[in-house]
């Protein structure tokens, strides 16, 4: 980001379509220390912001209907099967977590009461467990009572290969949950856990009721009906869901929160594109809230001239990146294509590995379609701060490619298309349907052809691509095609199970529903000797510098290409307040205190 960017991201938090907190979460993810951006501020004569909004509601409900905007719809409505954030956060609207992660990374208590510390006794100073109180007098929407019992059956049925939970390595390394009492629950891990909130924390953290999910236990898993009618603890109650188009809820009238929520309904509308959705809530005003809008940053300014809404940002770990296929996706074996057995034509040579990574122009997509929405990042890990790593460079070069494509015997044929042995450089190149991702596309494609690749571009529909749809040939867990695109990020302060994302074990493929994470396929033991390192060392410097060194893997072997390091960003109703989104954790981590200002 250069200064320019900065200047009007000032000017944006001085006319107030920015907050304080959101400018100062930005600047410390390039690595500003707080009192430098508290005096840059203070330089520009912005005036310090208090930390709450000061509404203190005295009755619950009364504020009609929350009307948000999806454009990635929901496919589902379980938590533990939620392979994109569509469908966590259309689960967030009825479920909740133990704690979620605030804008600064810190831990909130939603159905916890207390975060665990060492001083207050829950925390164990060696990591082997953590003890969880949880709050009294919460139901679940058809009047249960939540109970330890409900954290013990989330832990088996997460924890259970056969269900094939995407939530699985979160719960994998607990070796036994104890039930102290009704409400106190004592987790016990198989190893130290540094990253002991990652278990019932966040988005990856939300808790279904075992009263219902019980009888769906591992190969039944898919069978409930309450995937799709969810019955939770959270400030809104089911009403209708139409996969792919509508979530609607009604006000909870025993939610565990006093006086909240605010709003009567909420409706969550899918469907459209990133911009219409960014027109709904900024221009026209038909619309409170518009999530991810991966939109270009010219388009949102001229937006929010409309004087409806604003843009909020917030910068957690995201990152917009390419994958290498490193099965084959053309051929099939026992019923599956991209399978284990396989490998790819061509892009598991090195020299076409890295042709490709100097072929991605990263300042350019950066400059000419996401501006302060993000910035070019060698990366995969960029927050938090500490486990970025300074070991890695990008660099965009033709003439370089085309020099190593050269030197590894890839030669070009008469139509300028390079070959060996029989093999042709020429790829299918797969992201979502989005204006913003097939501009990347392009611009990656245009430089392709320079250097002998020839690359066909495909976009799915983003209901279908993120969709966790076994039968479908075209999720992104399927990869049925070379190289693919999307943002993904750590959903936590922690990376340690984002990058679980590259271990042979999480493996996507037909045995486990294509619910494994690790859509490349790739598999190293150096990786995984040192995932598991990191995964038990308490040391924050060493447990620091493995994380960097998993980073570094990933960019050396170019098993993805890291293109932009994203900004949450949202569409926000001039007159909705409370938002306050982070970078973390679902962007509804705070819904239950949402209000709108009359």
């Amino acid at each position: 980001m250069d200064e320019r960017e900065i200047h009007g991201l000032i000017a944006d938090v001085r006319a107030g379509h920015l907050s304080r907190r959101a400018f100062t979460r930005i600047m410390l993810g390039l690595g500003l220390t707080g009192p430098l951006v508290a005096q840059m501020l203070d330089l520009a004569g912005v005036d310090a912001q208090p930390r709450t909004d000061g509404f203190t509601p005295t009755r619950r409900g009364g504020g009609g209907q929350l009307k948000v905007l999806w454009w990635q719809a929901p496919t589902l409505l379980n938590p533990h099967f939620a392979n994109g954030t569509k469908d966590q956060d259309g689960s967030r609207i009825f479920y909740e977590p133990l704690a979620a992660f605030d804008p600064e990374g810190n831990l909130f208590p939603v159905l916890a009461q207390e975060i665990p510390t060492v001083d207050n006794g829950g925390l164990a100073r060696d990591g082997r467990s953590v003890t969880w109180k949880l709050k009294r007098g919460v139901t679940w929407h058809d009047g249960k009572p939540f109970t330890v019992d409900d954290l013990v059956f989330n832990w088996e049925y997460s924890a259970d290969p056969a269900t094939a939970a995407v939530t699985m390595a979160a719960y994998r390394d607990i070796e036994r949950v104890e039930k102290l009492d009704s409400h106190t629950a004592k987790l016990v891990f198989k190893n130290p856990m540094p990253f002991w909130f990652d278990a019932f924390c966040g988005a990856r953290g939300m808790i279904v009721p075992k009263h219902l999910f019980d009888p769906y236990r591992g190969a039944k898993s898919r069978e409930a009906p309450t995937n799709l009618k969810p019955v939770g603890t959270g400030p809104y109650r089911f009403v209708d869901f139409k996969p792919g188009d509508t979530v609607r809820g009604e006000i909870n009238p025993s939610y565990h929160v006093p006086n909240r929520p605010f709003f009567d309904q909420i409706e969550m509308k899918g469907g459209g594109d990133a911009a219409s959705a960014a027109r709904a809530v900024l221009q026209t005003g038909e619309f409170d809230f518009a999530w991810n809008l991966q939109v270009a940053d010219e388009i949102l300014k001229r937006l929010e001239q409309g004087g409806k809404g604003h843009v909020d940002m917030a910068t957690g770990g995201s990152v917009e990146s390419i994958k290498l296929n490193n099965t084959d996706p053309w051929k099939e074996v026992d019923g599956e294509r991209s399978s284990v057995k396989t490998t790819h034509p061509f892009l598991t040579d090195p020299a076409v590995r890295a042709a490709l990574s100097l072929l991605v122009d990263r300042g350019a997509v950066h400059e000419e379609i996401y501006g302060r929405l993000g910035q070019a990042t060698a990366n995969y890990i960029n927050g938090p701060a500490r486990f970025r790593s300074r070991n890695t460079r990008w660099e965009f070069n033709v003439d370089k490619a085309n020099q190593v494509l050269e030197a590894a015997g890839w030669k070009r044929a008469p139509d300028g298309v390079r070959g060996k042995d029989g093999k042709r450089l020429k790829l299918v190149y797969q992201t979502s349907t989005n204006p913003e991702r097939q501009k990347t596309q392009a611009i990656v494609k245009q430089a392709c052809a320079k250097a002998g690749i020839d690359v066909e571009l495909k976009s799915v529909i983003s209901s279908v691509f993120f969709s966790s749809d076994v039968a479908n040939p075209d999720t992104l867990s399927k990869f049925y095609a070379d190289i693919q695109m999307y943002t993904n990020g750590p959903g936590a302060p922690d990376p340690q199970t984002f990058m679980a994302q590259f271990t042979s074990w999480e493996v996507a493929s037909k045995d486990n529903k294509w619910q494994g994470r690790n859509y490349t396929r790739w598999r190293n033991d150096e990786y995984d000797r040192i995932w598991k390192a990191a995964e038990s060392e308490m040391d924050p410097v060493k447990r620091a510098a493995l994380l960097v060194r998993l980073n570094d893997l990933v960019i050396q072997n170019v098993v993805a290409i890291p293109i932009l390091w994203r900004n949450f960003v949202a569409g926000v109703s001039n007159r909705l307040k409370s938002t306050d989104i982070s970078g973390w954790d679902s962007y509804l981590w705070r819904l239950a205190y949402w209000y709108r200002q009359s």
